[in-house]
């Protein structure tokens, strides 16, 4: 999954990506790299963001979906945890939806979901994405992970969406301290009791600078190293920025990890 921002602050490449025909410029070369997905969001949900209007959000991510859609049939993700923004893009050939909240900043996105009867992504967060608590304490991190899906399954049954058609993502980075995001990177596979496919974002994130001391335009090994760790421990889906490094990177990793090893090669 390729990640396109559509904003003037996202942590990494905020701005660059700003205006419609840098996103889409962006986005076609995310394709051209082999992403199976591009996620197109234009709400920032790094520490500090403020939040947009669903008006605005809309303004910034609907001529995209409108010029890769008539483009290519590559999937589209939409980044939103607002149900207006869902519908409409959905309407205009969007294929699934990414809510970091996990239905819980819109109580209609459920709804919408089931309606249209597309593939969701569902993130952890602890406590709040605006503002995220400045320090998370968790007593039983992988338990409270765990109880916290549950409660979104059943959230998402009761609207009649699909158990097949929910992706669950840990959160990295998102209410996790350093520890934390190790910890989950280390014990993935505590998500499996979930029968869910995992979608894990370790993409040039804080607690890899804090590791190394890089900025965030200087965390690519550090990236690969989670992404490896992610992988190996269950991960389906890796949202990254560097698409065409990492499609490389994985089908490496995938081949050494299968245990049919391509013959005289």
């Amino acid at each position: 999954m390729g990640i396109v921002n559509i904003t003037p602050d996202s942590f990494y490449d905020g701005g660059r990506h700003f205006s419609s025909d840098a996103a889409i410029e962006h986005t076609r070369r995310l394709i051209d790299d082999e992403a199976d997905i591009v996620d197109l969001g234009a709400q920032s949900t790094r520490p500090g963001s403020q939040p947009v209007g669903a008006h605005e959000e809309l303004q910034r991510i609907l001529p995209v979906i409108s010029k890769i859609r008539k483009d290519c049939d590559a999937w589209i993700s939409v980044d939103t945890y607002r149900s207006e923004v869902a519908r409409v893009c959905l309407q205009e050939g969007a294929d699934m939806i990414n809510d970091v909240s996990s239905f819980r900043l819109d109580r209609e996105m459920p709804a919408v979901v089931a309606e249209y009867d597309v593939p969701v992504v569902c993130m952890h967060f602890k406590d709040s994405i605006h503002p995220m608590p400045a320090d998370p304490q968790y007593q039983d991190l992988f338990g409270e992970i765990l109880s916290f899906f549950r409660e979104t399954l059943l959230t998402a049954e009761k609207a009649g969406i699909r158990r097949e058609r929910i992706i669950v993502d840990p959160g990295i980075g998102f209410g996790k301290q350093v520890e934390h995001n190790l910890r989950i990177l280390n014990g993935l596979s505590f998500l499996k009791e979930l029968d869910r496919p995992v979608l894990a974002g370790p993409s040039r994130k804080s607690f890899i600078g804090k590791l190394t001391g890089l900025a965030a335009e200087d965390r690519l090994e550090g990236t690969a190293a989670a992404v490896g760790a992610c992988v190996q421990n269950g991960a389906q889906i890796i949202r990254v920025h560097d698409a065409g490094y990492f499609r490389r990177y994985c089908d490496v990793l995938d081949a050494i990890l299968c245990e049919d090893f391509p013959q005289n090669q």
